[in-house]
């Protein structure tokens, strides 16, 4: 990028310490932004450092490659977005997580980002086995965490089979999204948590 700074940039540099806070948000950031404009192919890190007024070298000493950056941002994003409420009911728990995943995946701009790495993932070894490994397991024990509440209130058995439970719940909106492309409303969603709940209480 050369030796010409802009003013407001400053703030974004690391310091003998390790990479700034803002510095880090803005590539983030910027990544998820321009992966919706230009795609997975169109994505590149000379984009993401004029996009987040960092240099491209700067990028480089933290992050690999346009993957590592995509994998940092979308780990940020599941945190902040895919956290399950704790209402103290199993229904109404289940029914709010299941649609903020079904919106994350089709209208948030981390969403675009989970699905082209699932997409790249496809023919890239790797690149699968880091993600489950980084970011889609630490997703799955939050999407237990509404189930392990249940059972910690004595709303399901102790000996309740959790993993099949959330593959139960969690799979058919991922199949929308990522195989058939139907729609995935809140009417759906809150059926979808209906059978899996009435299946594991009896109700």
């Amino acid at each position: 990028m050369g030796n010409t700074t802009a003013p407001d940039t400053r703030r974004h540099h690391g310091n003998r310490y390790g990479r700034s806070e803002d510095a880090r948000r803005a590539v983030l950031e910027a990544a998820d932004d321009l992966l919706v404009e230009h795609g997975f192919a169109g994505l590149t890190i000379e984009r993401i450092a004029a996009a987040a007024g960092v240099a491209k070298q700067t990028i480089y000493r933290w992050w690999p490659s346009k993957v590592d950056i995509l994998l940092d941002a979308l780990g940020d994003d599941l945190a902040e977005e895919l956290v399950p409420p704790d209402h103290g009911d199993l229904r109404r728990d289940l029914r709010e997580h299941l649609a903020a995943v079904a919106t994350f995946l089709t209208t948030a701009d981390a969403g675009a980002v989970f699905r082209a790495l699932i997409g790249q993932a496809q023919h890239d070894p790797e690149l699968a086995a880091r993600l489950r490994a980084e970011q889609i397991h630490g997703q799955h024990e939050r999407d237990r965490l509404p189930f392990e509440r249940a059972v910690a209130r004595g709303e399901l058995p102790a000996d309740t089979e959790l993993d099949c439970l959330v593959e139960q719940a969690i799979g058919p909106v991922h199949y929308r999204v990522l195989v058939t492309g139907a729609p995935v409303t809140r009417e759906f969603t809150d059926a979808l948590a209906d059978r899996v709940v009435n299946g594991c209480t009896g109700i």
